[in-house]
């Protein structure tokens, strides 16, 4: 299979999610997709050792997406074979009450990866201008000043709050985090089927919600509400890429290729070496583990 080309999955600043495909599957059948998936993630996965070693970068994979994007599995399945001591996983799910007795950007600051490590947002700090702006009557439970009333929320608030963002990033990425924010396109089609495949299957009917079908009625405001968070804080330190969802093995491929090529592109990060003296005495080192 070809290598995945970074480029077509970037966005810029005039992002429009109708510019973007849903489906991909590179002309592959389910199993040549899975063996392909199978060796990038290897490959990953060794980087990440080196990664560790290094310890002067953290990885931070944001993952957003309408419900049933697949995010769950996708960690699941492009995360398989590294070191489970590398890795860490949040879910932000509704703020609790402490969470929200603090500013919004509190709870992600606490779980962000440290150096050597990769740290993956299963949804992300990026909820506080989608959710929150399709409903803005969450907001009022954050207790800001000046805002009383779902009418302070205005355009103003939210070009604010895109700022406060791109701050919250700027400053990971000048202290050695490397950010990846992956955005599951996901058709409206492929979603109502894979709701009806949990309302069929049994053992998927825990991951069902009649709240899914209330949200799914907002589907429009959700991609307007993309665009524009995207479109606002897609940099080059912090790229946002648009990634087609509809085929999930065609999705992990695109997101674990993307990772390696980028990873490998930062030609300082390789296995520490050890300092001259102790190289110098690595038969002395041996001569005494070989006495005992």
């Amino acid at each position: 299979m070809d290598k995945i080309k970074v480029d077509n999955y970037s966005t810029n600043k005039n992002f429009k999610i109708t510019d973007y495909e849903t489906f991909e599957d590179f002309g592959k059948s389910d199993k040549e997709l899975k063996k392909e998936l199978s060796k990038i993630r290897r490959e990953l996965g060794e980087f990440q050792d080196i990664i560790y070693a290094h310890g002067k970068y953290s990885i931070l994979v944001c993952l957003q997406g309408m419900d049933t994007a697949g995010k769950d599995s996708l960690i699941r399945e492009v995360f398989k074979d590294f070191n489970v001591s590398g890795v860490e996983v949040h879910s932000f799910k509704v703020p609790t009450e402490l969470e929200l007795s603090h500013n919004y950007l509190w709870r992600h600051y606490l779980v962000l990866p440290a150096k050597g490590k990769f740290g993956v947002f299963n949804r992300t700090h990026y909820e506080n201008v989608l959710v929150t702006r399709v409903h803005p009557e969450y907001i009022l439970n954050e207790h800001i000043p000046g805002i009383h009333t779902v009418e302070d929320i205005n355009q103003k608030f939210w070009d604010k709050r895109f700022e406060q963002i791109n701050d919250f990033e700027r400053h990971l990425a000048e202290n050695g985090t490397l950010i990846f924010k992956f955005f599951l396109n996901l058709s409206k089609e492929e979603q109502r089927q894979r709701l009806l495949r949990r309302l069929a299957l049994k053992e998927k009917h825990w991951k069902f919600s009649p709240g899914d079908l209330k949200e799914r009625k907002l589907w429009d405001e959700y991609q307007h509400c993309y665009e524009e968070a995207i479109s606002n804080t897609t940099h080059e330190h912090a790229p946002w890429f648009a990634v087609p969802a509809d085929n999930k093995k065609a999705t992990r491929i695109i997101i674990a290729s993307i990772l390696l090529e980028s990873l490998k592109k930062y030609k300082d990060i390789k296995e520490p070496m050890l300092s001259d003296k102790i190289m110098a005495n690595l038969d002395s080192y041996e001569e005494q583990l070989q006495g005992e």
